[in-house]
Order: C-alpha cells, then sequence, then structure tokens
C-alpha cells in the first residue's frame, strides 16, 4: 500500500542518513560486540542500526564518537538531573576521592544525606541506602513479606520497578519470583477486585505514581488513593516506587498529592548522578533493619554508603536541587509537554505526548508496528537536528536546560512533522 511505502521510505532514508553521519559510532559499536553480547551492557540504550557511541558531556550536552554536539533532553532517563559537569557535585566528588575511598566502615557523610531524604518526604520516618532503585524495591518487597507475614504482592500492567522487577506485555522471564499478581494500571475498580481475591494473603501493594518506562502515564489521583485505602483495610504495606516521580516536587508525587504511602522506593538522581537507590517508611517497618536488636534482618551491600555516592548526593541535595530550583524545572518541562502537543494538533501529526513536570514521552498513534516506525522516525529526525532523547520517546530534563534549548526543541519538532507532512496524510489516506 502506497501508504505503507511512504512511511517505509522516510524511515529508510533517516537511517541511512543517521549510518552515514556516524561512522565512528559504527566503529565503536562494532568493536563492543567481540567483547559483550550484542555490543551492550544495558538493555535500554541499544536501538538498531547501532547506538551513538558518547564520549563526553557538560551542562545539559552531549558529544559522539564523531564530534556532533547534541542538547540532552533524555538526562539519562531521570538520573542526570543535575546535567553532566555539576561544580558543586564535581567538587563534593574530589574532596571525597582525597580522603579515600572504600574505607571499610561508616563514614561522616551517609547521615547527613539520610536526614535530607527524610526529611523531604512525608513518608520516609528512616532510610536505608542500595546501589539502585532496583535494590531498593526488593528490599521494600522483602520487608513488607516480612512484616505481614504473607505472600503475594499486587503491580500493574506496564509498571517497571527495575531489571528484576518489571511486567511489560508479554511478561519479563528475567522478573524474580515473588507471588505477583496484576491488574491494569489506573483501574480502580479491577485493582479492588484483584486486592480482595487475594485477601489475608496480600503483603503488599507495589505501585509508581506514574508509569516510567511503561509511557510516563500518570497515575489518577482517584487510583492512588483507592490503593491507600485498600491497604489500609487489607493491612498490606502500600509502597510507592518513586525512584522517578520524587522529582516531580520537591517531596515527590506523594506530597503533591497528600497520599502518603508506608514505604517509598528512591534512586536515580538522589545520589547526584552516581548508583544509588533507598528504601525508606514508617519506624515500624525499617526497624527490622536496626543491628542493634540481635534478630535484624540483614541488609548487606559493600557500596550501600560509598563515600563518592554519599558526597555526590549530600552536595546534589543540600546544595543543588532546592523546592525553588525543583518548582522551576517541573513548570519548565510542562511547558515543554504542552508546546508539543498544540505543535503535534497544529499539524496534525500523530503524535502525542504524556507525562508530568519534567518527565514526558513522546508517543505515536496507530497500530503497534506503525507507531513504532513513527517513534523511530521522530528519534532520528530529533538527533539530525541536534537533540537528543529516549528511542522510545521519552523525555527527563535536567537543571542545565535552558529555555532557549525547549525553545530550540519545539522548534525542531515543528520543523520535522511540517517537512514529513506528506507522509502522514499517505496514512491518514489509508485509515
Amino acid at each position: 500500500m502506497q501508504n505503507t511505502r511512504a512511511l517505509d521510505t522516510a524511515l529508510a532514508t533517516a537511517i541511512s542518513e543517521f549510518v552515514a553521519a556516524n561512522p565512528a559510532s559504527a566503529a565503536r559499536y562494532d568493536e563492543a560486540t567481540a567483547y559483550m553480547p550484542g555490543g551492550n551492557t544495558r538493555t535500554v540504550l541499544f536501538s538498531a542500526p547501532f547506538p551513538l557511541c558518547i564520549v563526553k558531556g557538560w551542562d545539559a550536552r552531549l558529544q559522539d564518537a564523531d564530534g556532533r554536539v547534541y542538547v540532552d533532553l533524555l538526562g539519562e532517563f531521570t538520573a542526570g538531573l543535575f546535567g553532566h559537569s555539576d561544580p558543586v557535585i564535581r567538587e563534593a566528588i574530589e574532596s571525597a576521592l582525597d580522603g579515600g575511598v572504600n574505607l571499610s566502615g561508616h563514614n561522616h557523610l551517609e547521615a547527613g544525606l539520610a536526614r535530607i531524604v527524610c526529611e523531604r518526604f512525608p513518608s520516609i520516618d528512616l532510610v536505608r541506602f542500595t546501589n539502585s532503585g532496583t535494590e531498593a524495591n526488593l528490599m521494600a518487597i522483602a520487608t513488607a513479606l516480612v512484616h505481614t507475614g504473607r505472600s503475594k504482592v499486587l503491580c500493574f500492567e506496564g509498571a517497571y520497578h527495575g531489571s528484576m522487577i518489571s511486567f511489560p506485555p508479554g511478561g519479563s522471564p528475567v522478573t524474580v519470583p515473588y507471588d505477583f499478581v496484576l491488574a491494569p494500571y489506573n483501574d480502580i475498580e479491577a485493582a479492588l477486585r484483584t486486592a480482595r481475591s487475594v485477601g489475608d494473603d496480600l503483603a503488599a501493594i507495589l505501585v509508581e505514581p506514574m508509569l516510567g518506562a511503561g509511557g510516563s502515564i500518570p497515575a489518577d489521583p482517584a487510583f492512588l488513593q483507592a490503593l491507600r485505602d485498600e491497604a489500609t483495610r487489607l493491612g498490606a504495606v502500600l509502597i510507592f516506587d518513586e525512584v522517578m516521580t520524587s522529582r516531580l516536587s520537591p517531596g515527590g508525587r506523594q506530597a503533591l498529592l497528600d497520599i502518603i504511602p508506608d514505604m517509598t522506593t528512591l534512586g536515580k538522581y538522589i545520589g547526584g548522578g552516581m548508583s544509588f537507590g533507598a528504601f525508606g517508611g514508617r519506624r515500624d517497618l525499617m526497624r527490622y533493619y536496626d543491628p542493634r536488636d540481635g534478630k535484624a534482618l540483614i541488609h548487606a551491600g559493600t557500596f550501600n554508603n560509598n563515600v563518592l555516592t554519599m558526597a555526590a548526593g549530600y552536595a546534589a541535595m543540600s546544595r543543588l536541587l532546592t523546592p525553588e530550583r525543583s518548582v522551576a524545572l517541573n513548570a519548565r518541562g510542562d511547558a515543554l509537554r504542552e508546546r508539543l502537543a498544540e505543535t503535534f494538533a497544529r499539524a496534525r501529526a500523530p503524535y502525542y505526548v504524556t507525562g508530568l513536570g519534567s518527565v514526558m514521552t513522546i508517543h505515536a498513534a496507530g497500530d503497534p508496528a506503525r507507531a513504532s516506525m513513527l517513534k523511530d522516525l521522530m528519534f532520528f529526525d530529533l538527533v539530525r537536528h541536534g537533540y537528543y532523547i529516549a528511542r522510545r520517546g521519552m523525555i527527563a530534563l535536567s537543571l542545565p536546560v535552558t529555555d532557549e534549548d525547549v525553545d530550540g526543541c519545539v522548534a525542531a519538532v515543528e520543523a520535522i512533522v511540517n517537512a514529513r507532512g506528506d507522509v502522514y496524510s499517505a496514512m491518514q489516506m489509508a485509515s
């Protein structure tokens, strides 16, 4: 069909131009395949025909192996909130290096970062650190199982709680074998029906206040409140995975909505861009990890309190991410999302955008195969214009992103959708 050929041709041309423009990235990728499966050690970063090889970053800019510079609108999938070269974080890391790494004991930095976390997030009385959001969610689930003496955990379709706890369409064979039960996201009746079918064996409800990897889909506040009420009624532990959404206000999504979970998991940016995760919550839940109790649960991890992350995180959270800057960043994101939506509507382009604050995702309309091609086309077009987002359409603004960067992105998207009008028209003719 002609409409399919038009889209096929446009995408094939965009890919061909990408290959021609990035020979150094192609060569680096080819070398990597000799030593890593598919040249890759982090699945989300791979995209065909090969990923860009990034050799340098500063502020909200990236440079690839071929010398091209991009405005970084991905922000390391929300982890790079502070950009790539903040002098405050760099100074903190250098100072920590001067004091020695791997100190084999408690250090003078960890309590300061813990205090900031406890003061910012309403649900956290006490906190423990991990090395990733995945670890944090695993530990939070384990805590709920121990506390309740129950076995089942309610999660939601499309959720991503780390590489070992994810529920994409068709499931994931590497998800840990906890006794999960699933319900559709944002469906109150289905969630309550599922929770009540489990009843007295429901240990925890684990939910993202906005699906992150699942497409930046915000939870309806009524949905989250229903989960809060039902967890209380059943005696289950409500866990908010705020690894991503904690950046949406100074106190996370929970503070904006005034819906307080029993436990919260964190990660990404709170370690100042270093490897980091945390789980915390009510005092009676976290007391299980108090080593002064001879029956305390073991929570090990050589790098849980590593001095580089503790130093970077304390500097970032105490000196950089002030409440005022958090609010301003999310306002900038809201403005970008609204302007992108207006641009797509004005051009009658088959795209839409979802999200909250500084985190959003560009989606494509149509059947899955065609939507995937359209998202690929937008990705390659934006790269050609000098803007770097996730292949799947995700955008996460960092603090160094300026209003001028936002203006430039909107202008680039407007130029792209206007230039692709013939492709969109051909698609509409066949629908």
